[in-house]
C-alpha cells in the first residue's frame, strides 16, 4: 500500500516520499507561551501526535521537532500582566502544557527547543537574508523583503497584489513594503535583550521557526505541520525565509489541521468562547476529547459542542465495552471451535485492511475509527450467542484492538477493574432472584447497583457488568 498526503503547497494528494528513508524529518510548530492551551490547540497536536505513531508503524524512523515560542509581544504583555519576568512565564505555560499534554496522551517530540536557547542560530539565519540581500536595516529593526523573493505567495496560493490588500504598517514599524515581516526587533525599554549585529534586541516570530528547523533537521526536510490559522503569514514567511537563504526546497510536504469552532462560532477572545484544555479536562475525559478530535478528518473544520462530546463519549465508550467483553469471557475460554470463529476471523483481516487502507488515505482517522466499529459489532455478536469461545480468536481480537489503540489511544487496553465482595455477592443474589422469577427483587438490586456506579446487562450467557463512565 501507498502512504498519500495532501499537500498544501500543491493543493493535492502526492504519495509519501521521504528524503532519506527509513528517516522522516518532522517539524510541528509548537505552542507560544504566554497562555493554557486551548481546544484548537489540542486538536493540532493530537492530530499530529497521531500521524508521527502512524508514520513508525509503517517502518518509518521520525525525527520530531516541536517548538516554544518563549518570547514575543504577547508573552511580554501578558508577563506585565501577571507581575512576572517574560522567562518565568514561560516557565509556568511550558510546564502547564506538558502536564496537559500527558492527560491527552500526546508523546513529547524528540526535541522541543525554545526560541530564546537559540539566539546564535536565528543571528546567522538573518545574516545569511542580508548577504542574499533579502533583509534589511531599518528604524532598529531588520525587516524581510518579501518583493525580492519571487515565490512569496506560494503556500497560501495568493498573488502579492492579493496579500497586499489585507497587508498593514503597525505603528513603530518602519519596513518599506506592507508585505515585508519582522526579522530582528531592536530593544525597547524594559523588554529582554540580546546581542546581535544590529543592535541589542530580539527575533522575530517567524524567523525562530526555520531556525530551529533548519538547526535540527538540516535545510530541506519532509513534514512541517500546524493549524490551517497558521498558513499565512508564518508558514508563507517560514518559506520565505528559509528558502530565500539556503536557495534549496525548505519543506517537502505541508500538513494543516482544519479549525476547530465553538457552538458553530469561531473562537476567540472577544466572544468569551475560548475553551481551554485544563478546564475541559476538569470536566471530561482526556480519551474522550481524543476519540472526539479523531473522530473527523484532520483537515476537516471540526464544531464543539457539549451535545457532540457526548456523542462521542457514548461510541468510545461502546468500543471500550467491547474491548473489556473480550477480557470478560477470556477466563471461560478454551480450545474448542463452533464454526462461527472464521467469520470473525475474515471480519478482522479486512478490519486489518481498511484500517491501513483509511490511514494510508491522508490519515482518515474518522474512517479508520469506523472500521473499528464495525468488527466491534460483529464481535459483539459472536460474544452474545452463548456458545463457549476460542480463547486464540479473543487473544487475536485483544491483539488488534491494542496495536490500533498504540496509534489512536483512545481506549484503556486493560483488565476490568474487579468488584469486591459486597458487589459481587448482590449481583449472584439478583441472578438468583430472576431464576426464581422475583422480579421485584432483581429490579431492587439492579437499582441500587446502579446507584453504586454499576450497570448490569443480562444477555443469553449471563449477566455483565460495568462500571458507569467517569468512574
Amino acid at each position: 500500500m501507498t502512504l498519500k498526503l495532501y499537500n498544501t503547497l500543491t493543493r493535492c494528494k502526492e504519495e509519501f516520499k521521504p528524503l532519506a528513508p527509513p528517516l522522516v524529518t518532522f517539524y510541528v510548530c509548537g505552542p507560544t507561551v504566554y497562555d493554557y492551551i486551548h481546544i484548537g490547540n489540542a486538536r493540532v497536536f493530537i492530530v499530529f501526535d497521531v500521524v508521527r505513531r502512524y508514520l513508525n508503524y509503517r517502518g518509518y524512523r521520525v525525527k520530531m521537532v516541536q517548538n516554544y515560542t518563549d518570547i514575543d509581544d504577547k508573552m511580554i504583555q501578558r508577563a506585565r500582566e501577571e507581575g512576572l519576568t517574560v522567562a518565568e512565564l514561560a516557565h509556568k505555560y511550558i510546564t502547564a502544557y506538558e502536564d496537559d499534554a500527558a492527560r491527552l496522551r500526546i508523546r513529547p517530540a524528540d526535541l522541543q527547543p525554545r526560541a530564546t536557547e537559540h539566539i546564535e542560530p536565528i543571528v546567522k539565519l538573518i545574516q545569511r537574508l542580508e548577504e542574499q540581500g533579502l533583509a534589511y536595516h531599518s528604524g532598529g529593526d531588520v525587516y524581510f523583503n518579501a518583493g525580492g523573493f519571487p515565490g512569496y505567495g506560494q503556500l497560501s496560493h495568493q498573488a502579492p497584489d492579493e496579500l497586499l490588500a489585507g497587508a498593514r504598517v503597525e505603528p513603530g514599524e518602519w519596513k518599506k513594503n506592507p508585505l515585508d515581516f519582522t526579522l530582528w526587533k531592536g530593544r525597547k525599554e524594559g523588554e529582554p535583550a540580546w546581542e546581535s549585529p544590529w543592535g541589542k534586541g530580539r527575533p522575530g516570530w517567524h524567523i525562530e521557526c526555520s531556525s530551529m528547523a533548519m538547526h535540527y533537521l538540516g535545510e530541506t526536510i519532509d513534514l512541517h505541520a500546524g493549524g490551517a490559522d497558521l498558513i499565512f503569514p508564518h508558514h508563507e514567511n517560514e518559506i520565505a525565509q528559509s528558502t530565500g537563504a539556503t536557495g534549496k526546497l525548505f519543506t517537502r510536504y505541508w500538513l494543516h489541521a482544519g479549525y476547530l469552532n465553538i457552538e458553530e462560532k469561531k473562537m476567540s477572545k472577544s466572544l468569551g468562547n475560548v475553551l481551554t484544555v485544563r478546564r475541559l479536562l476538569e470536566e471530561y475525559n482526556p480519551l474522550d476529547l481524543r476519540f472526539f478530535i479523531l473522530s473527523a478528518h484532520y483537515r476537516s473544520p471540526l464544531n464543539f459542542s457539549r451535545e457532540l462530546i457526548g456523542q462521542a463519549r457514548a461510541g468510545r465508550e461502546r468500543l471500550q465495552e467491547f474491548v473489556d467483553n473480550l477480557y470478560r469471557a477470556l477466563p471461560g475460554a478454551g480450545t474448542e471451535t463452533t464454526g462461527l470463529e472464521e467469520k470473525i476471523r475474515s471480519e478482522l483481516i479486512s478490519a486489518w485492511r481498511r484500517f491501513d487502507e483509511a490511514m494510508d488515505d491522508d490519515f482518515n482517522t474518522a474512517a479508520a475509527i469506523a472500521v473499528l466499529f464495525e468488527l466491534a459489532r460483529e464481535g459483539n455478536i459472536y460474544l452474545q450467542k452463548g456458545h463457549p469461545y476460542q480463547r486464540e480468536l479473543l487473544e487475536q481480537l485483544l491483539n488488534y484492538f491494542r496495536e490500533v489503540n498504540e496509534l489512536f489511544e483512545i481506549l484503556e487496553i486493560r483488565k476490568p477493574v474487579s468488584l469486591d465482595e459486597e458487589l459481587r455477592r448482590m449481583i449472584a443474589r439478583r441472578e438468583e432472584a430472576r431464576r426464581k422469577k422475583d422480579w421485584a427483587l432483581a429490579d431492587h438490586i439492579r437499582n441500587e447497583l446502579q446507584a453504586r456506579g454499576i450497570i448490569l446487562e443480562d444477555t443469553p450467557h449471563g449477566t455483565r457488568w460495568k462500571h458507569k463512565p467517569g468512574r
